[in-house]
């Protein structure tokens, strides 16, 4: 992995994932020393030279042209994420990518806060680029059981997802949402893969989590702006929310997550329940509101 450039660890990687026969190739008999497609084959089907295909692997060749992309896009199948993805990282290797936005605001404006507490009793938090836990009302605080178990700096809905013993019992489905959350965050890294917030979270959960190191070695790339969550909560049950996800502007990447169910229905009756903790147990500390680290 410390040959050629991230571009070539993205190419390699979702090369690997595209089987002969989704393209159109014969399967072939015998075992293939290459999961998913040869090099000299997805070459071909771009329409380039296996030698100027390696050397974009290797990262030798750093300035392909848009049609090539466009047509490695193709072959590779890349959702409109993904190749908007490798847009980005055909920029870096060519050092044309903008100046990254370094130190993204952690406090969470007295608006938005004001805005999470009408928002009750529906959970809502507001999240960093990198899903750090920023600012909260009650019921979203609870959603997410024993994560003020943490120190305020730990609490990451990702690292929460991976690490936290509870992250796993939550979620009905939790090999589906683990997929989902490495591929958002690879879409959160956006033109900026080395940013410092970024570059620790990813090396801790590399390190302690082999299923985290797994799914990131896949390049999947995929920016959730909503969709539904299937949750096991230890205290309100079974529950399916919908959730919307709202980028907040002049923030740095801060986004707004909100949670609903039909009113009247169990989904709802457990949503609210959520809103039904003491003070006592349900409040962020003082810094932890206001977003501060």
């Amino acid at each position: 992995m410390s040959e050629g450039t991230e571009l070539g660890r993205f190419l390699r990687a979702r090369r690997g994932q595209v089987r002969p026969q989704d393209v159109g190739l014969p399967a072939g008999t015998g075992i293939r020393r290459t999961p998913g497609l040869r090099r000299e084959e997805l070459a071909t089907l771009a329409g380039v030279s296996v030698d100027y295909y390696t050397r974009l692997e290797r990262g030798r060749e750093t300035r392909p042209s848009p049609a090539v992309v466009a047509a490695l896009g193709e072959v590779l199948q890349l959702s409109s994420d993904a190749l908007r993805r490798l847009h980005e990282l055909v920029a870096l290797a060519a050092g044309r990518a903008p100046t990254p936005c370094r130190g993204p605001a952690r406090t969470v404006r007295e608006s938005v806060r004001t805005m999470l507490e009408m928002l009750r009793p529906s959970p809502a938090y507001v999240v960093s680029r990198t899903n750090d836990l920023l600012a909260a009302n009650r019921p979203g605080l609870r959603l997410y059981p024993g994560i003020t178990d943490w120190p305020q700096e730990r609490r990451n809905i990702t690292r929460y997802l991976f690490l936290h013993p509870m992250g796993r019992r939550l979620y009905r489905d939790w090999e589906k949402m683990a997929a989902y959350s490495a591929a958002h965050l690879r879409a959160m890294a956006g033109a900026d893969p080395d940013a410092p917030e970024l570059a620790r979270l990813v090396g801790e959960l590399v390190v302690k989590s082999p299923e985290f190191a797994r799914l990131w070695e896949r390049y999947d790339v995929k920016a959730r702006g909503g969709g539904r969550k299937h949750f096991q909560h230890p205290e309100v049950g079974s529950m399916c929310l919908g959730f919307e996800v709202m980028t907040i502007s002049r923030t740095g990447g801060q986004r707004l997550v909100t949670y609903q169910a039909p009113p009247g229905t169990p989904d709802h009756d457990a949503m609210l329940l959520l809103d039904m903790a003491s003070p006592r147990e349900a409040e962020l500390p003082e810094g932890a509101e206001r977003g501060t680290p």
